[in-house]
Formats: structure tokens, C-alpha cells, sequence
């Protein structure tokens, strides 16, 4: 038992090293702007800085419209397969899982092709239509995480009977979406909410092809052109994705504990 334990916290302690080590050096070089001594000034020309308040503003604004139409479509159709078609799981699963084969610099290819200045949907070639396309391909690339949140949630109600009460008290289908399901999976829809929200965040190839001015791009040049400023960057990145994965942590404990057998 004594060796066992051991040989449990010696392995534990390698894998802490290797993640926290470069994460300290970083820090501690973001800290020698000013020669001789430590100091925040990277974090003060960073936060100072329009271009990181423009850009994280910008991303901020596209992830919360990204979540929402990831709610949109992730909410219905989950409960849908598992209330009347869970013969179709397995073919939702696998088309939720292309995201993660398909590179995300085919998907912005694709758009620039069927969108571009040849569109025959001329919005989509103007400033705010390209947002649009970012924010859809945003949902694309989120849609893994979204969607097996949401049907983890699922999966800890029991829909049929929750939707046959409210159709006894006459609930229509929006009704039963909106004021029962969603409520009942409220936790696993805020889960992968702030896993888009660190995706969009941190995302670089769709917001560069299609010339966004988003955080990623942002950071991205801002390493290519100075030292210790983009160590502070990384930082700050690193912060940001943890609090999110702090948040769903927090808030997983909130979440109901009893299993439903699937429909």
C-alpha cells in the first residue's frame, strides 16, 4: 500500500511539473519587462492597449451570439432524438464528431468560396454578413462540446414523462423546450457554453481568413512583433480557459445525480 501510494504521488508530481514548469517560466518572464527587477508592465501595456480591448470585446460580443445559436440548435434536436428518433443517435453523434476531423481552415475555405464577393447572397459579403458566417462557423466547431453536454443533461431527466405532463396541461412544443427541458438541463447548457466561450475566445484560423477583428488574431500578431507582451497574453489566455473550466467544475456540482435509463 505504502509503494503503491508512492508511485501514485510520484506520478502525479511528474505530470504537475510538466504542466506547471513552462507555465511558471512564462509567468516569470512576463514579469522582466523592466530590467533588473519584476514587474506587471506587460499586463499594463496589455490591458492598456485599444487593439486588446477592441478585439477581446469583439470576441466577447461573437461568443455570446455563438452560444445562443448553439443553444438554439443543440436544445431541440438533442431532446428530439432522444424523445422520438433514438435510432438516429449514433448518426448524430458521428455528424457531431466531423468538427474534430474536419480542420478548421477547410470549413473558412469553404465559406470564402460559396461567400465571397461572387455570393449570391450579397449580406453575407458586407461586414456585419461576415460576422454572421464567423459566428456560424464558431457553432460548427463548438457543436462536439455543445451537443454532448446537452445530452449528458438529458440523460439525467426523464423526458417522456416530463413531456407528457406538460402535454396534459397543454403545452405546446416551444412551451415544453423552453419552460421544462431547458430549465432541467440548465447545468449542462451552461457547461457548454463556457467551453465555447474558451474555443471562441482562443480561435485564430476562422477570425484571420475571414479578416475579423477578433482576440485571436490579436494575439497572434501581438507575438510575432514583441517579447514579453505576449507571455502576458498567454497568461491572460490561460486564466480566461481555466475560470471556464472553473465555472463548469462549480457548476457540475449543481447537477442532478440520478441516471435515466435511455428512451
Amino acid at each position: 500500500m505504502k509503494s503503491g501510494r508512492f508511485w501514485a504521488w510520484a506520478t502525479f508530481l511528474l505530470g504537475a511539473s510538466f504542466f506547471f514548469i513552462p507555465l511558471i517560466a512564462t509567468f516569470e518572464f512576463s514579469l522582466r519587462m523592466r530590467r533588473g527587477e519584476y514587474s506587471f508592465d506587460a499586463y499594463r501595456i496589455v490591458f492598456g492597449d485599444e487593439r486588446f480591448q477592441a478585439t477581446f470585446g469583439y470576441s466577447v460580443i461573437v461568443a455570446v451570439f455563438t452560444i445562443i445559436l448553439g443553444v438554439l440548435i443543440v436544445v431541440p434536436t438533442a431532446y428530439w432524438i432522444r424523445l422520438r428518433m433514438p435510432h438516429l443517435r449514433p448518426v448524430v453523434e458521428f455528424i457531431t464528431l466531423l468538427p474534430l476531423i474536419i480542420p478548421a481552415i477547410v470549413i473558412v475555405f469553404g465559406y470564402i468560396r460559396m461567400y465571397g464577393s461572387n455570393s449570391p447572397l450579397p449580406f453575407l459579403a458586407t461586414a456585419r454578413g461576415t460576422d454572421l458566417l464567423l459566428i456560424i462557423g464558431y457553432a460548427t466547431l463548438a457543436l462536439p462540446y455543445m451537443y454532448r453536454a446537452v445530452d449528458t443533461g438529458l440523460r439525467t431527466i426523464d423526458v417522456r414523462t416530463l413531456t407528457e405532463a406538460a402535454q396534459i396541461l397543454g403545452a405546446g412544443w416551444a412551451t415544453i423546450i423552453g419552460r421544462v427541458i431547458l430549465p432541467n438541463v440548465l447545468i449542462a447548457v451552461l457547461s457548454g457554453a463556457f467551453l465555447t466561450f474558451a474555443i471562441v475566445i482562443g480561435e485564430f484560423t476562422l477570425a484571420s481568413l475571414l479578416n475579423r477583428p477578433a482576440f485571436g488574431p490579436y494575439m497572434q500578431l501581438i507575438g510575432a512583433n514583441r517579447a514579453y507582451e505576449p507571455a502576458a497574453l498567454a497568461i491572460i489566455a490561460f486564466v480566461i480557459t481555466w475560470g471556464c473550466m472553473s465555472v463548469i467544475q462549480v457548476l457540475s456540482r449543481f447537477a442532478p445525480r440520478s441516471a435515466n435509463r435511455p428512451n
